[in-house]
């Protein structure tokens, strides 16, 4: 099989600040090569009241807290914040972890995010329109920052969406996240690779993550036929890193 990156994202909900900071010190001791959080306001499943903690102010944390892994949001949402202020939190936290750190943005979809925190959620089309737009302002910002990145700071877009979003990946981005299962995700790294024909870009300048259940460890060597050069796992609280673990063994 060849080679790919393990990562692991934490999902901060239904837990504490000491679990969270204690799962991210041994996710970076076990040698991942990335951890995530996500960019939410509330509980994505379960209980919509249990706590819950919000994903940039985690990654400055993380940034400090850790010293090996690259870092980044499963993906951050472009409607919460303007461009060029993302482009300045993401430099300072890249700052901070030592040039660790991934820039993750996607449309957003969490409609209860919107609407407890004012903002306007319009369509998916309009969405994902804004991030278009957003996306050359990041770049334009980050280039103007004094100082800038400490390290590369790739750009990863997230999503799946084949007329819209690969092309804004195939575009803008160094990186792309989606989902599974095998076959879905085989399909959506094809049209990728197309749109990267469209545009004139070379389809291996594009990292491919994915993000899996722990019950698809097991189906690593399949993501790596479909495409797949990262596979994150996603893990939630109590933070069994038994799964992790068991990719990493599997990539050896």
């Amino acid at each position: 099989m060849p080679a790919f990156d393990v990562g692991v994202q934490l999902q901060p909900q239904a837990t504490t600040i000491d679990e969270l900071r204690a799962a991210w010190r041994a996710a970076d001791d076990l040698g991942v090569d990335s951890i995530w959080t996500w960019d939410h306001f509330f509980p994505l499943y379960g209980d919509p009241d249990a706590p819950h903690f919000e994903g940039w102010s985690l990654l400055a944390a993380m940034a400090v807290d850790t010293s090996r892994a690259r870092l980044g949001l499963l993906v951050g949402c472009n409607s919460y914040r303007n461009p060029e202020l993302v482009a300045d939190m993401a430099r300072t936290v890249d700052q901070l972890s030592g040039g660790r750190l991934y820039l993750g943005l996607g449309a957003g979809w969490f409609a209860r995010d919107y609407q407890e925190y004012g903002y306007e959620f319009g369509t998916p089309a309009g969405r994902l329109r804004a991030l278009g737009e957003a996306l050359p302002r990041v770049k334009a910002r980050l280039a103007r920052l004094t100082p800038g990145p400490a390290g590369p700071l790739p750009i990863l877009v997230g999503g799946g969406g084949e007329k819209v979003t690969l092309r804004l990946v195939a575009e803008h981005a160094d990186a792309w996240n989606s989902f599974g299962p095998v076959e879905s995700y085989a399909h959506k790294n094809d049209v990728l690779d197309d749109w990267c024909e469209r545009v004139g870009r070379a389809p291996q300048t594009i990292e491919r993550t994915v993000a899996i259940g722990a019950h698809e460890v097991g189906d690593a060597d399949q993501y790596v036929a479909a495409g797949a050069t990262h596979l994150i796992v996603m893990v939630g609280h109590p933070y069994d890193l038994t799964a992790v673990e068991a990719l990493l063994a599997v990539r050896g």
